[in-house]
């Protein structure tokens, strides 16, 4: 089966750089050889059951046993704990360190009518913090406004000139929601401006702490709260629940699952609890900004999961910051006008449908980019004055999750260029950047991604020096992703019964995988490449006892090496797919191979 070879032919008029005929640029991205597509290599994860486990879960099915033991529930009680989605004890939010007083303030601050201000994030997480804050505020009668800066001319977080315009605005209190625990000099700014300033942030502080201004802070030293992996939108929610009345806190639970799995946060315990409890929101929607959503997504809200969150809704709204202004989703998750959530739904689904065709041809850009460069490269590094720097991030997800190969994506200015950066568990891109500080003007993030600044006259030697340290650190060792399955099952086992035991695994996604399983020497019925530039793959599989459809997403470049009555192995998760009114249990297929090439 042919896994590798040619840059798919594209089009992109303009976009790559020094290039403006679209059949010259269609002629190179044939022409060239690519980077060598990297096998995935799968492990079935498929821990022992003890005799003791086995009869602690006596209640369960054979599959759902192995799922409990795969992920670590031995007893009875804590399954049930798992599966019901139970929050850690001691979460009531009283006992996060900082928040009554912060919350006081914000009373004391409607109650005399003082303007205020919460300061948010450009992407989804930080939209909808922003938007759940401000509307806590308005209901309660108080004077408040949203801020959320221009990803282009203002940056990440909290940034002097905002304060100041703000303070100008007749502003005395501003909350941030999403950042600004690493905003030591803003802080001290505000304080000497006559701005009170809470600050809500979920990301690692640093070695200081702001000084004079309420914080809320999971990760903060001297904090006791049972979990330190809320999301910036989760920290807002627990504002609201000591301002509103619990009832009506939970009405923003949509809008806390929203953010929560657009921002990757964690799916256990607190969160899995919040977001499960959002969905049965989200599937029922009562704010009109959030049904409009999901309307111009084409999505039926009874089918809504944390990967309808992850795939379609979190992009929509991260879209407008990513392109031109994340006002767009502010205004449209506040919005209680029919007309006007319809107006900025549809014009989300736009700025995505922008934001994809940009993210392709940046991508395929930077792939001819290092073309004729080292084809065994360790590290990917792509820059030009012409990538959107709202997108660059996303690029360069595409190329690790091509290549696995750590993959840099940067936009040149007249004086800096800034970088985007997204790695493999064998790199820590973060680590990497730090020996690299002295040439950086700044720099920041954790192992798996991360963004730079840097002048353009030490970009070559920052290069350089990136390369060296992926090839000391990478050299040598067999770089494949790795795929890990639950159990291997035949199709015959897949039954109605079993999707709904599966939902009990919901909410899915970083730190709760969902349920995979892997069925081998399956024989093809049918294949055919759908979607756009046909990237997806649709199936249908038999065992000979059993059929069934499979849709198999980005994969679309293996149907013609899957003729009718091929055998192949599958690597899949097993779901119920409802579409214009109908249900039907498919396979959500991750990877495919030939017949025991897989073993």
């Amino acid at each position: 089966m042919m896994i590798a070879g040619f840059l798919t032919p594209v089009n992109l008029k303009t976009t790559i750089p020094g290039r403006s005929n679209p059949v010259l640029i269609r002629f190179y991205a044939i022409l060239f050889p690519m980077l060598p597509i990297t096998k995935k290599r799968w492990e079935i994860d498929q821990k022992e059951i003890s005799p003791e486990a086995e009869e602690a879960l006596q209640k369960f099915s054979s599959i759902m046993q192995q799922l409990l033991v795969n992920r670590g529930y031995f007893s009875y009680d804590e399954a049930l704990d798992y599966l019901h989605a139970r929050p850690p004890e001691g979460i009531e939010a009283q006992n996060l360190l900082g928040a009554p007083e912060a919350a006081a303030r914000i009373q004391q601050a409607i109650e005399a009518n003082e303007p205020i201000a919460v300061y948010g994030d450009y992407d989804a997480d930080g939209v909808t913090a922003t938007a759940l804050l401000v509307d806590v505020i308005r209901k309660l009668g108080g004077q408040v406004q949203g801020y959320i800066p221009n990803r282009f001319d203002e940056g990440y977080g909290l940034n002097i000139e905002a304060l100041n315009t703000l303070a100008d605005e007749g502003i005395r209190l501003v909350v941030t929601v999403d950042c600004g625990v690493r905003s030591l000099k803003e802080a001290e700014h505000a304080r000497i401006i006559g701005l009170d300033l809470i600050i809500t942030d979920h990301h690692h502080p640093g070695n200081e702490l702001p000084q004079d201004t309420g914080l809320i802070n999971p990760r903060q030293p001297g904090e006791t709260y049972p979990d330190s992996n809320l999301a910036g939108v989760g920290l807002a929610y627990k504002l609201a629940c000591l301002l509103l009345e619990p009832s009506s806190a939970e009405e923003y639970l949509d809008l806390v699952a929203l953010g929560t799995v657009a921002d990757l946060a964690p799916l256990a315990g607190e969160n899995r609890h919040l977001v499960r409890r959002g969905l049965e929101y989200l599937r029922q929607p009562q704010r009109q900004g959030v049904r409009s959503l999901i309307g111009a997504a084409g999505l039926d809200p009874l089918s809504i999961t944390a990967e309808s969150i992850g795939f379609i809704l979190g992009p929509r709204l991260n879209a407008a910051g990513r392109l031109r202004s994340a006002q767009t989703a502010l205004e449209l998750l506040l919005t209680s006008d029919v007309d006007e959530a319809g107006r900025l739904a549809q014009e989300l689904g736009k700025q995505n449908q922008e934001r994809q065709e940009i993210t392709r041809e940046i991508q395929a850009s930077a792939e001819i980019s290092v073309l004729g460069e080292d084809l065994e490269a360790l590290l990917l590094f792509a820059v030009d004055e012409s990538y959107n720097p709202g997108v660059i991030g996303l690029a360069a997800g595409r190329l690790l999750e091509k290549y696995y190969r750590p993959a840099i994506v940067a936009h040149r200015g007249e004086e800096y260029t800034r970088g985007s950066c997204r790695s493999i568990p064998e790199f820590h891109i973060t680590k990497a950047l730090d020996q690299c500080a002295d040439l950086l003007v700044r720099h920041g993030g954790h192992a798996a991604a991360a963004g730079f600044t840097v002048m353009n006259s030490n970009l070559p030697e920052l290069i350089e020096r990136l390369k060296g340290i992926a090839a000391e650190e990478l050299g040598g060792i067999d770089l494949h992703p790795v795929l890990r399955a639950d159990m291997e099952i035949e199709l015959s086992d897949l039954h109605p019964r079993l999707i709904k035991e599966l939902a009990y695994l919901e909410p899915t996604g970083n730190d709760n995988p969902p349920a995979l399983f892997v069925s081998r020497n399956v024989c093809v019925v049918s294949s055919r490449a759908i979607g756009k530039d046909n990237s997806h793959l649709k199936l249908a599989v038999t065992d000979g006892n059993i059929t069934y459809d499979a849709i198999a997403f980005r994969l679309g470049h293996l149907q013609a090496d899957l003729p009718r009555d091929s055998r192949i192995d599958l690597l899949y998760s097993f779901e119920l797919n409802r579409y214009n009114g109908k249900e039907m249990l498919q396979l959500n297929v991750k990877d495919l191979c030939p017949a025991g090439a897989s073993d």
